[in-house]
């Protein structure tokens, strides 16, 4: 991912806007569906599949996959990398797909989507808070958000305090969203391969690899037997695969090129919404008044804190 870089007030005057076509809000669309739906994706896959074996093969998967597409589209010279390009990509993986993506899927074998999903909502305020850690002032605007957050995630914890769900898969959910914060806060510091897809492509095999060295580690092969594996997991996690990795990344990437970065944003905060609205019609999850009340102070937050930042 590339973070875009500030331009000043000639530049801005002297570059067109982008236009809103069709294909920006189909690509806009998918982007809101499908991301959104990843996290019903992940609930329906660890109900007969081992969380880190299935993560991993997920990313390998999709990485594989996303290898040959640049290839086919660019040229086998897009996927050249410098050593420390590499390396760089290496650690953005462990920290996003390993550690933001693979506790996520941990969780969700106790924690209900919707809920996993207004969790992993408050990314942007653990980067605010990282930023701010480096120096740097955020406006005034911008902390009352993360403020306003922070308040929306005590009440969303307030599930697993009263024993409704586990509180060790919702303290796995709020420690990978901050490890996604500080995968996505260090990759716009680090020197990463020029084409964004060559790079996504190194992350997945990375921490798709190191997840399922971790399944394996944490003993997810013994008594490992496929045949138990039910056909809406399979199909979930081939959704997984095709959709939340290669569709919606590809979708999102375009949208950056083709689509001011303002409504691009807004995923942000319609992403749990989605998440909710599937996991209750679907899966028959609860609509709790902990996760009525904190995820709509939590999104409120983080659309406060991207219509800031966008500015």
């Amino acid at each position: 991912m590339r973070i875009s870089t500030p331009v000043d007030s000639k530049t801005t005057a002297t570059t067109p806007h982008r236009k809103i076509t069709g294909a920006v809000w189909t690509a806009l669309l998918l982007v809101y569906v499908v991301w959104g739906s990843t996290y019903l994706g992940i609930r329906i896959v660890v109900q007969t599949m081992p969380p880190f074996l299935s993560a991993g093969a997920r990313f390998i998967a999709a990485g594989l996959l996303l290898t040959v597409a640049v290839a086919w589209r660019y040229g086998p010279a897009a996927l050249k990398a410098t050593r420390a390009q590499l390396g760089s990509a290496v650690l953005v993986g462990l920290l996003l797909i390993l550690g933001g993506n693979g506790l996520v899927v941990l969780a969700e074998t106790s924690v209900p989507s919707g809920l996993a999903a207004l969790l992993v909502a408050a990314v942007p305020m653990w980067v605010v808070v990282l930023r701010s850690s480096t120096g740097d002032r955020p406006p005034l605007r911008t902390l009352g958000g993360v403020l306003v957050g922070l308040a929306g995630l005590v009440v969303l914890t307030s599930p697993g305090l009263s024993g409704e769900v586990r509180l060790s898969g919702v303290l796995l959910v709020v420690a990978a969203s901050v490890l996604w914060s500080l995968g996505s806060f260090s990759a716009s510091k680090l020197s990463l391969p020029g084409n964004p897809f060559t790079g996504s492509a190194y992350q997945m095999l990375a921490g798709g690899v190191a997840g399922v060295l971790v399944g394996l580690l944490r003993g997810e092969h013994r008594g490992l037997d496929p045949a138990a594996f039910s056909t809406a997991s399979w199909l979930a996690l081939g959704y997984l695969v095709v959709c939340g990795s290669l569709v919606g990344f590809t979708a999102y990437v375009w949208l950056l090129q083709a689509a001011p970065l303002s409504l691009v944003s807004t995923y942000a905060y319609v992403n749990p919404v989605v998440a909710v609205a599937l996991g209750a019609l679907i899966l028959d999850e609860a609509l709790t008044w902990p996760i009525l009340l904190g995820g709509a102070i939590v999104v409120a937050a983080v659309g406060v804190i991207v219509s800031t930042e966008r500015r």
